[in-house]
């Protein structure tokens, strides 16, 4: 994939064809089939700009095709085809990586997805959330692939078998693996979607007054925070288990909110509640997404890897900012 990373997009960029009048029907299509591929190399990548270069390449493979002359019989399982195979040979690549990660992994934040995502093909918070995504990284490419493929965008054996080049039966063989995986961490969101909202404002809202006593009642007692800052930044080498430890972290962060005047703008993040943390000028500090169960919040995920976010708009200098809030506190004392 392409080494250039900052472009900023809340989901994915619109790449195709730029003149429907120069452009073949096919070229036209691809443009409909756009949200879909997204979301399959997306949920294959964990990556916002990994993806998006996946399904420019499908289409540079369809251009050439079609200069080509050949004939594309079936054009949506041509493109599904290139963009799973493109998505599979950027897992095997990056695996290495992956496993010698500094501190727990997270994917590139998808904000406000509801304008990137086929609705009537896939259900948001099941499919796209953090906890999802990072479940999935227990998978092998191939299980990967048949799982999204068979269980989310519901394709027929015989169009994943000839997508992933490898028998119906084996095909069936690596989705009741993948199931079985799933099943055993698949998260649950039994909460109703007005009374998570309502949660979420009033996490967020206290935060950015710094007002802690009302988190108290907010986290399970169980909570668990992680922090994905990938080396380049202030991040957590270990996941923060339990409420009192999730609490003193919050009081770090909202103290820092306060100290360094910075906005919090609530934003859907991978279907789940969530916000964009900016300075007063906007630029981007890092993106925050909480998980809420049992009207409790039993997850937060904090992704301040700069390397994840540039997608997403100018970012703030996290270090300068952190010396600044460090200076703060110390002189209020």
């Amino acid at each position: 994939m392409a080494a250039e990373r900052p472009r900023q997009t809340d989901g994915y960029r619109g790449d195709g064809p730029r003149s429907p009048r120069q452009a073949s029907a096919d070229e036209v299509a691809f443009v409909g089939l756009r949200p879909l591929l997204f979301s399959i190399a997306y949920q294959m990548t964990g990556s916002v700009v990994d993806a998006e270069d996946i399904v420019s390449e499908s289409y540079v493979r369809l251009h050439r095709a079609l200069a080509e002359k050949r004939q594309i019989r079936n054009l949506k399982q041509y493109l599904t085809t290139a963009v799973t195979r493109l998505s599979i040979d950027h897992l095997r690549a990056t695996h290495v990586r992956r496993e010698s990660y500094v501190g727990p992994w997270l994917p590139e934040p998808l904000v406000d997805a509801s304008t990137v995502v086929d609705f009537e093909r896939i259900e948001l918070a099941d499919t796209l959330s953090m906890a999802f995504l990072v479940l999935l990284e227990s998978l092998s490419p191939a299980e990967r692939a048949v799982f999204l493929l068979r269980e989310v965008f519901e394709f027929e054996y015989s169009e994943i078998a000839g997508i992933i080049e490898k028998s119906e039966a084996n095909c069936r063989q690596l989705l009741r693996r993948a199931k079985h995986r799933v099943e055993l961490g698949k998260p649950r969101f039994d909460v109703d979607a007005a009374d998570r909202d309502e949660l979420a404002a009033r996490f967020f809202a206290a935060i950015q007054a710094g007002d802690l006593e009302p988190l108290v009642t907010m986290l399970a007692e169980d909570v668990v925070v992680y922090g994905d800052g990938g080396g380049n930044g202030p991040s957590l080498p270990k996941p923060i288990f339990g409420r009192q430890k999730a609490l003193g972290l919050l009081a770090g962060l909202a103290q820092t909110v306060t100290a360094m005047d910075l906005r919090i703008d609530r934003r859907p993040v991978n279907g789940q509640p969530g916000a964009l943390v900016r300075t007063s000028d906007g630029e981007l500090v890092n993106v925050l997404a909480i998980d809420v169960t049992g009207n409790l919040v039993q997850t937060v995920r904090s992704v301040i890897n700069p390397e994840k976010l540039q997608h997403l708009a100018p970012l703030a200098d996290v270090a300068a900012l952190g010396r600044t809030a460090r200076r703060t506190r110390r002189s209020a004392r």
